[in-house]
């Protein structure tokens, strides 16, 4: 037996078809047939098989045993450590929700928010319009000097400077905007795709946008350096307050390593009202249309 076996009624090695008391230290005089009901509870059994001993876990609880003639207490309690939750668990409670706020754009000034999508961050610039979140890493802007450029980018803003009360009037206004911000000149005027040379509409249609009455136009615009890109303006009613409207921009760029439109129309489909774990409504998918 292990020094570390505890102490209990085991098979005597030495004599088949009998029990023998081990005391945790030495094997001791008292024996009894094999199976025989003993007088301690919550006792542990062990089975020797091939001169292997495999010992039963112990859960809870202290061994009682009575007394013998050649021990005058009973062994010290055996201690059971509680099983230790893994910490990546998904039951653990330190793990986070899956729905963390982490993985949402929340523009709180207008009632929205869209998750953000796998390869994509929130943006920490100051120099950004409302909430903005951007394609993760950077590379050398095609137009030359030392300006780092994103694949995309996509910012939700409340629409200023215009009196227009409808989102058709106001998408079809701030596409130029939206398409100059992007890819004629950066925030210090510096112009990092060589500026535009053309621009031709994709679409122009109607869209429900958070539950409210929505409409987009989108852009492929023609640089002087570099791919060129898309860009869409999106405007729609805000889901809070007076209801002002809200122009959500968009400017991917185009080939193989931008983005692509389909991640754009579903950016579009899951902007919803802060709070609503649903996509962005009946009617939210886009279909083909131009007007």
């Amino acid at each position: 037996m292990s020094m570390t076996t505890p102490a209990g009624w085991y098979p005597d090695p030495s004599v088949p078809g009998t029990e023998r008391w081990w005391d945790g230290t030495v094997w001791t005089a008292h024996t009894r047939p094999m199976g025989s009901s003993g007088r301690g509870k919550g006792r542990l059994v062990a089975l020797v098989t091939a001169g292997v001993v495999f010992v039963a876990a112990v859960a809870t609880g202290v061994v009682l045993l009575g007394k013998d003639d050649e021990a005058d207490k009973a062994p010290p309690p055996v201690s059971v450590s509680a099983p230790q939750s893994s910490p990546s668990s998904p039951s653990s409670p330190g793990s986070p929700p899956a729905t963390a706020e982490s993985a949402l754009l929340t523009d709180q000034l207008n009632g929205i928010s869209m998750p953000i999508p796998e390869g994509w961050v929130k943006s920490d610039s100051s120099l950004d319009d409302g909430a903005t979140m951007v394609t993760d890493g950077t590379y050398d802007c095609p137009g030359g000097g030392s300006s780092l450029c994103r694949r995309g980018r996509v910012s939700s803003l409340t629409a200023t400077g215009t009196d227009v009360t409808s989102p058709v009037a106001l998408a079809k206004l701030d596409i130029a905007t939206a398409a100059d911000k992007a890819y004629l000149e950066d925030a210090l005027g510096a112009r990092v795709y060589g500026g535009i040379t053309s621009h031709s509409v994709v679409k122009s249609q109607a869209v429900a946008v958070a539950g409210r009455a929505g409409y987009l136009v989108r852009w492929r615009v023609i640089t002087g350096a570099g791919p060129g890109g898309y860009v869409q303006s999106l405007a729609f009613p805000s889901t809070v307050g007076t209801e002002a409207l809200v122009v959500v921009r968009f400017a991917f760029d185009a080939g193989p390593q931008g983005p692509g439109l389909a991640e754009m129309d579903r950016i579009v489909a899951s902007i919803r009202p802060i709070g609503d774990a649903t996509s962005g409504g009946v009617g939210s998918s886009i279909g083909p249309g131009q007007g």
